[in-house]
């Protein structure tokens, strides 16, 4: 008969479509693993696996696939929610958010959850908004911090606060790039943070996927700006620490200013950054906590969203 644990170690070997690799993040050995999937397809009377180089999903392979998951799903939700029925003692939460996100909220929000909660095990995962959303929907994490609105179906969402994107531009940036007329820029950006006044400076940007570039994307195509994108960057913080050094201007959360003294490198950055409102409605968005509305919800998850809301 099949157990979860054949479906588990089936999941695996399909993910890699490589025995020994598979075996290696089960830990296991490999004549283990294929005595397993010997077992299974014996069981169901079908190949699982065509034994080529590398090895392919056979069709009955990939429509056990689809189900495998579901059923192991379905098995961590009962274990879940029979846990919580039971006693809300232990347990485990999954949180996904952007690096710098998590340097600024997590401080204000881990410890009150933590005293409150201390025997709920914590894991984050970090990465970019396209990174976070897919591992929300394949269910790696059980919630994600992040900007309404999620582009991933079948998720709902809890708002936190407003929160504003705004221009970066520091004065050597205008030094370089308008001369004796920097000041005249400075005083007009001060009245109508306007981008035409910059269409001639280079800009230092985050790479496409992330949240912050898709807007300055959207404001460049509405001022009919076609950008001197100087650099393209993974990091914010290594953005804004070529910004200060005057190789370009950039964007940058609100939030994540108002909490500078959290970011590596704060202090005397700051000094020679000049931070703008475009006063335009696409840089004003909503903080949120996404979680799948497909999935069970866990009390440990019902509980963090509300301290979230309490502490942010």
């Amino acid at each position: 008969m099949i157990n979860f644990l054949n479906l588990e170690y089936f999941v695996v070997a399909a993910e890699e479509l490589n025995f020994t690799k598979a075996a290696r993040r089960l830990f296991i050995s490999q004549q283990s693993l294929s005595t397993h999937i010997a077992h299974m397809e014996k069981e169901f009377g079908v190949a699982l696996f065509n034994r080529t180089t590398p090895l392919t999903l056979t069709y009955a392979g990939q429509r056990l696939l689809v189900r495998a998951r579901r059923l192991l799903t379905y098995k961590d939700e009962t274990y879940h929610e029979l846990a919580d029925i039971k006693d809300f003692t232990v347990g485990q939460l999954s949180i996904g958010l952007s690096h710098t996100r998590g340097r600024v909220i997590l401080p204000h929000v881990l410890p009150a959850y933590r005293s409150r909660f201390p025997n709920i095990e914590l894991n984050i995962l970090e990465g970019n908004t396209s990174q976070l959303e897919a591992a929300l929907l394949h269910g790696d994490v059980d919630l994600v911090i992040g900007m309404q609105p999620f582009r991933v179906e079948n998720i709902e969402t809890v708002p936190i606060c407003a929160e504003e994107v705004l221009l970066v531009v520091s004065d050597a940036t205008l030094k370089n790039t308008f001369g004796s007329q920097a000041d005249q820029i400075r005083e007009a950006l001060r009245k109508n943070a306007d981008l035409t006044l910059l269409q001639d400076c280079p800009f230092i940007l985050l790479k496409k996927g992330n949240r912050v570039r898709t807007i300055a994307d959207e404001l460049f195509q509405e001022a009919q700006i076609s950008p001197n994108v100087l650099l393209e960057m993974e990091n914010i913080e290594t953005v804004l620490a070529l910004a200060a050094e005057g190789m370009g201007i950039t964007f940058y959360p609100e939030m994540f200013a108002a909490n500078r003294a959290t970011l590596s490198g704060a202090g005397d950055i700051w000094h020679s950054l000049s931070l703008y409102s475009l006063k335009n409605p696409i840089t004003h968005g909503t903080l949120a906590i996404g979680y799948h509305k497909g999935h069970y919800m866990s009390r440990a998850t019902e509980e963090f969203i509300r301290t979230a809301k309490e502490m942010i």
